[in-house]
């Protein structure tokens, strides 16, 4: 490379270095302010990112106090965070110029799109958040879910669904948005249960006698709560019979196996003693002409 050339590109150089410099010194102000901008922004993301953290452990703190599922905190949890970091990236955004109308407006119009796309699984996932937080049932209850009288034992507990066990072994699932949204009666819940039972024996028998036949059956029974109220009366004078109540109180796991075992002990007890439980009758009278 001869001399004139070397000067050619040393002059070219110079000249773009000085251009550089210029520049920087003409826009001084403006670099000086973009550069505190960076800065706040940093020092405001870590106070952000400190306040995050503060808040996801308070919420933490709360599902174990609760002893809610481990499966919606951890769902929670990272929902919080997702939507805190968002806000707070949008808030440093804002402070670069960024036009926050524009950025709102789409961020509104994913927001109804999704919740409306969604809005049956919102509902079973809020309805999972509430039944997991306010325990109106747990796994191992009876439930009857009063609307369309699905019943059974409660097996799982999802995010989005509960699954129930039926006597015969079949496996319900129910939306938790139902649950929530409609009355349910949790059989097992108390410790205790009201047996209620009603014998009819016919208008001819001895209605003492039959009383006291019931009477010692309940006695005799070791599971019938003896330190609890226990009641026989006449309930009804139905057309066929006469028909007796009987309330006494059980333990709720021996509830149907001493319900069974009274009725087939009252009725033997019955027919040994010659009380009759008439069956449905209808008596009609001839007229002669």
């Amino acid at each position: 490379m001869d001399t004139t050339s070397v000067e050619a590109v040393t002059q070219e150089t110079t000249e773009e270095i000085n251009a550089f410099l210029q520049l920087i010194q003409n826009n001084t102000g403006a670099l000086v302010g973009l550069g505190l901008k960076v800065v706040f922004a940093i020092i405001f993301f870590l106070i952000g990112r400190y306040l995050i953290k503060w808040v996801r452990k308070v919420v933490k703190a709360a599902f174990e106090r609760s002893s809610a599922d481990p499966g919606v905190a951890t769902f929670v949890d990272s929902l919080l965070k997702f939507g805190l970091y968002a806000i707070l990236i949008f808030m440093i955004a804002t402070k670069f110029g960024v036009d926050t109308t524009s950025v709102a407006a789409i961020i509104a119009s994913a927001g109804v799109a999704v919740g409306l796309a969604l809005q049956g699984s919102l509902s079973n996932f809020a309805g999972g958040v509430l039944i997991l937080l306010l325990k109106p049932f747990v796994v191992g209850d009876y439930i009857i879910e009063d609307n369309h009288k699905n019943e059974g034992t409660v097996k799982e507990i999802q995010l989005f669904y509960t699954k129930l066990t039926t006597i015969d072994n079949k496996t319900i699932v129910i939306p938790n948005g139902m649950l929530t949204n409609n009355s349910l009666t949790n059989v097992t819940e108390k410790n205790e249960r009201r047996l209620d039972l009603k014998i009819g024996i016919s208008y001819d028998s001895d209605l003492r006698k039959a009383k006291d036949v019931i009477r010692r059956l309940l006695e005799e029974e070791e599971r019938i709560k003896k330190d609890e109220e226990i009641l026989i009366f006449v309930d009804e004078l139905g057309a066929s019979s006469v028909v007796l109540g009987v309330r006494a109180w059980v333990s709720t796991d021996e509830f149907w196996n001493v319900k069974w075992k009274l009725l087939e002990e009252i009725k033997l007890a019955m027919d040994a003693e010659g009380i009759e439980i008439p069956y449905q009758q209808v008596a009609v009278h001839m007229k002669e002409e």
